[in-house]
């Protein structure tokens, strides 16, 4: 875990930010001189596995993030659940954030410049998605997009996924992934819809840039490292990195992971070579 700085300049706001339907819990994060606008807005969704998860799970991470970049405000907001609304529901919610965020950027602060999308396992998903929306709905145009150990197969199909039966401390770790897909997508015609599996979509080019991150045990690791092939092959400038193995028998433990300090400053380092965004 990468030490946490002082929190003294960081502050942290609960909101309520608009989804498809509902209002949604929301929480920004920003670092440096108070009242000051910028350029580079986050969006984040937390993991779960659809069905599950909240603010609270990314929080940790987030502090780091925005501390070690304050020249990003991070909105990270809930989205509903499975349990609640099987898909499409988090996808629209997802995407209505994104253009909540375009119409008040006053209220956050942020100059409407760049506009970059993320999120970790089920959130990289809709992260993912977010930027199959935007391209197709004509906006909001994204800058780039981050995704963390998303999960992005519902079939279960990649070799790191079938792995895991037969490794005793990832067993958990795996019929997760399937229990939040049956309940995430109960029709199973879903499963090969690009917006709930990115990966089988035939569409991905004008996508923004992106950055992918696994780690060496993780049985999302091969669909992760897929899905930037096929954007790579798509003529998308994408980075994938496989980080070291790091434990996540527990569900929430890819957290824990992604704030490592190789996760952290890969992160930087890609935003630092986003161009803002094309206006939509």
């Amino acid at each position: 875990m990468t030490a946490v700085p002082s929190d003294a300049q960081l502050t942290i706001r609960d909101m309520e930010v608009r989804g498809a339907q509902d209002a949604l819990a929301a929480r920004i994060y920003t670092a440096g001189a108070p009242g000051a606008k910028l350029d580079s807005l986050i969006v984040f969704f937390h993991g779960g596995g659809f069905v599950g998860g909240d603010l609270e799970d990314g929080d940790d991470f987030l502090r780091c993030l925005v501390l070690g970049s304050p020249k990003q405000i991070v909105l990270a907001t809930n989205y509903t659940l499975a349990t609640v609304r099987p898909f499409p529901a988090a996808v629209e919610d997802a995407h209505a954030v994104l253009v909540w965020a375009k119409k008040n950027k006053t209220k956050l602060g942020w100059t409407g410049k760049q506009l970059i999308v993320s999120g970790i396992e089920a959130g990289a998903n809709l992260a993912a998605v977010c930027t199959l929306m935007s391209r197709d709905r004509g906006g909001p145009a994204l800058a780039g997009q981050i995704l963390i150990m998303p999960m992005l197969d519902p079939g279960l199909s990649s070799c790191s996924m079938r792995a895991m039966p037969s490794c005793p401390d990832m067993i958990e770790v795996a019929d997760v992934c399937a229990a939040g897909y049956r309940g995430y997508l109960p029709n199973a015609a879903d499963r090969t819809h690009p917006y709930a599996s990115p990966l089988q979509s035939s569409r991905l080019k004008n996508l923004p840039p992106a950055l992918i991150m696994s780690a060496e045990d993780d049985p999302l690791r091969d669909e992760a490292e897929q899905y930037g092939a096929k954007l790579i092959a798509c003529g998308i400038k994408t980075t994938v990195s496989r980080m070291p193995p790091a434990p996540l028998q527990e569900p929430g433990a890819r957290n824990e992971c992604a704030c490592k300090a190789r996760a952290l400053s890969e992160m930087a380092d890609f935003i630092a070579t986003l161009e803002p965004a094309p206006a939509s």
